[in-house]
């Protein structure tokens, strides 16, 4: 099976699984242990810090691990909320987050938190005029992903930052999609907290970090004395040095973007020379070099799924947390696209592990999707 969904989740690389299993078998102990075995527990824990902040840019105090970037969602958004000024009790979500973290901004509505959604364009840009009216002086948290998990589309962050900083509000950052595929610096982007998740990049699944900028309080959901009493529940050591090995094993991302982006741009050419009737969303706008999100005609999503996994490839219609229902993607009905059209949309996604012979054993399949197309449709791009 060729492995196309690359957004959904990654391979962990050898060298995860090994430094993995070298932690569970001789530094099982409790890192918050005052024993001997806790103690060598917790220094491996440290270097595992450490070896995060000097990947990502941050100080070691600012890296606060979690079991996933939902969590550490959460624990941004409520944190920072309940850490507040009265009188700011205001939350403003993207329109096109995650389904996950949108499930987080229904339970907060639900429990009488004021919530309000930034739109986007058609193209699947944020539509940065309605930003600025929105960001007023009594939000307390925008939320904003950094890359979308379908489209790909790269958000504004800095500008948003600004807008945020401007009204006194704080900014998280998702950068689930974005760490591990672009270059990445803390420090750069403005924000107060960002959220990562470790199986996007190589790395454990049950395993992520929320980067919080030091000096910025938070009042956790889940409270504890772990992570400088920001997060409780034991340090999951193993996962948390596979995190760290991941990182580590990133290697030059701008090469790797570059060849990428050139197998994506390969694929779409030959898609659009192969197949009637196909449109790719987003491909006049910046985005990520790995994906391409894409309707065949009018099909359903679920039969050329169906045919393609039948001919040995596995990809998606987007989220791999909503992808199994008939509802259609999220992210494509705030671009406007009709509720028919969007739900055709495949994502194909590539990643690291993808090779060239890949991309052309899905070249060389594509003639064998034409007959699930009832006529012959003009090519749109």
């Amino acid at each position: 099976m060729i492995y196309l969904d690359h957004h959904a989740t990654t391979p962990p690389l050898q060298a995860v699984i090994d430094a993995m299993a070298a932690v569970m078998a001789g530094t099982w102990a409790n890192a918050s242990s005052k024993h001997g075995p806790g103690q060598a527990a917790s220094r491996v824990l440290a270097g595992a810090r450490s070896v995060v902040a000097q990947a990502l840019g941050c100080k070691p105090a600012e890296v606060v691990f979690t079991s996933g970037a939902t969590e550490a969602n959460h624990l941004a958004v409520r944190g920072l909320l309940a850490a507040a000024p009265a009188g700011r009790r205001r939350v403003l979500f993207s329109a096109v987050e995650h389904a996950g973290h949108l499930k987080l901004a229904r339970d907060l509505a639900e429990a009488g938190v004021p919530v309000d959604f930034l739109p986007v364009q058609p193209d699947g840009t944020l539509d940065l005029d309605a930003a600025t009216r929105l960001i007023r002086d009594d939000v307390a948290v925008v939320s904003l992903m950094a890359a979308n998990n379908e489209t790909g589309v790269l958000m504004p962050v800095a500008g948003v930052a600004a807008l945020a900083a401007a009204a006194g509000a704080r900014l998280h950052v998702d950068a689930t999609q974005w760490i591990g595929k672009r270059p990445f610096r803390f420090a750069d982007w403005g924000a107060d907290a960002v959220s990562f998740s470790a199986h996007k990049f190589n790395g454990p699944k049950g395993v992520g970090a929320l980067l919080l900028r030091q000096g910025v309080a938070v009042r956790p959901p889940v409270p504890g004395s772990q992570e400088r009493g920001r997060r409780g529940g034991t340090e999951n050591l193993p996962a948390i040095v596979g995190l760290a090995t991941a990182l580590e094993a990133l290697g030059d991302l701008d090469a790797e973007a570059a060849r990428q982006a050139m197998l994506r741009d390969r694929l779409e050419a030959a898609v659009l020379a192969e197949l009637p009737g196909v449109h790719i969303w987003s491909r006049a706008v910046p985005r990520l070099p790995g994906v391409s999100f894409l309707r065949v005609g009018g099909l359903e999503a679920d039969v050329v799924l169906g045919r393609l996994e039948r001919l040995g490839f596995a990809a998606s219609s987007g989220a791999a947390c909503s992808s199994s229902g008939s509802e259609p993607s999220h992210v494509l009905r705030a671009m406007g696209v009709p509720h028919g059209e969007a739900l055709g949309a495949i994502r194909l996604s590539l990643g690291r592990t993808t090779t060239d012979a890949d991309v052309d054993a899905l070249i060389a399949a594509l003639p064998t999707l034409r007959s699930l197309l009832p006529t012959v449709q003009p090519a749109a791009a």
